[in-house]
């Protein structure tokens, strides 16, 4: 049996993933309980909660074109990163009102740059947060698998794309911050972005924006398309020959990556507080792919559960051992990769065929 057999087509995994999702649900509303309840959630749990179904929306968006399509992107820490600024342009602009952001005055700047213009709009933000992220997506796609650039060196370009953007967003001049990056927020729609209703409203977002996700991408992955991408992961000359144009399937797979990415930049930046260039760091993309391969490739819910635990072992080793941690991910991955070839969630799949 296949795992995504498994993941998928059992009343008790259903009911198992529908359980875990029920409980991202209810936790962000645990942190409007009395201080002094038993099962109130604190502002630190609550946000790093978020944080991490952020990075768990991530792994899923890497999971549709690595896991299902076969490409590794090393690269989507840029995506992630542009939606965040994207949605962070906003937030700048309701914490400066009727001023310029804090540090365009500091810089005595004395006018918006003109891609700056409507940003004070929510739906405007919002609308970039999708845009930004997927037409660079499609520009870089389509010349990319037009080239029928495959393998290593798709995934070397990706990250050298990756690494650029981040330079080009350390400079001042450029309009984001410099190395600074925005930072400051205080409300979204007029709201405190700092109240505990707040906190859990953005917490309790993200989970919705997780699960419609995975369903969607699910629901997706078990038609034609996802077939027709799974063959081309597997055999795309054979697939072209029988009169596929694969590029099509690539690019718009890798251009719904790319907006999954970047929504997940944007609900990540008002619950960190900050977005700056080093979140285009190449290290933060390879991390997502050891999220995905630590989970299980090509079945959604693995890398969602990859990104949770690694994230989960992050918080505390960054803690505690912080000069060891990069140490303790790069074994991960070698163990992982030998021993675990199909994720944590291979295991569940040993476990079914050696009960059968």
């Amino acid at each position: 049996m296949k795992i995504t057999a498994l993941l998928s087509d059992t009343p008790l995994n259903a009911v198992l993933i529908g359980l875990c999702f029920g409980v991202l649900l209810i936790l962000p509303w645990l942190h409007l309980l009395p201080a002094d309840s038993a099962l109130h959630l604190s502002a630190y749990w609550v946000t790093l909660i978020g944080k991490i179904m952020c990075f768990a929306l991530v792994a899923l968006a890497l999971d549709l074109v690595w896991g299902y399509a076969g490409i590794l992107s090393l690269g989507h820490g840029l995506y992630f990163a542009l939606g965040a600024y994207a949605f962070g342009m906003y937030l700048m602009r309701e914490a400066s009102g009727d001023q310029l952001p804090d540090f365009m005055r500091f810089l005595s700047w004395t006018e918006l740059p003109w891609y700056w213009v409507g940003t004070e709009h929510f739906l405007w933000a919002m609308a970039l947060v999708v845009l930004v992220p997927g037409v660079i997506a499609f520009i870089f796609g389509f010349f990319a698998f037009r080239s029928k650039i495959k393998g290593v060196y798709f995934s070397i370009i990706t990250q050298a794309m990756t690494f650029a953007a981040a330079l080009l967003f350390f400079r001042n001049e450029t309009g984001f911050g410099g190395n600074n990056g925005f930072t400051g927020f205080k409300t979204i729609l007029g709201l405190d972005i700092t109240s505990a209703l707040m906190r859990a409203s953005l917490c309790f977002i993200t989970a919705v924006v997780l699960l419609l996700c995975f369903v969607a991408l699910r629901h997706l992955m078990n038609r034609p398309y996802g077939r027709v991408l799974g063959a081309v992961r597997d055999g795309e000359n054979r697939l072209q020959f029988l009169g596929y144009r694969t590029l099509w399937y690539k690019l718009s797979a890798w251009v719904i990556s790319a907006i999954i990415a970047g929504i997940a930049g944007a609900l990540y930046v008002p619950q960190s507080g900050i977005i700056n260039p080093s979140e285009m760091n190449p290290v933060n993309s390879i991390e997502m792919a050891v999220w995905v391969a630590a989970g299980g490739r090509g079945t959604l819910i693995g890398p969602i559960l990859g990104a949770g635990l690694i994230n989960a072992l992050k918080t505390y080793f960054t803690v505690a051992y912080p000069e060891v941690w990069l140490l303790i991910l790069g074994g991960l991955f070698i163990v992982v990769t030998i021993f675990l070839p199909k994720g944590v969630i291979g295991l569940f799949d040993r476990f079914k065929k050696e009960r059968d």
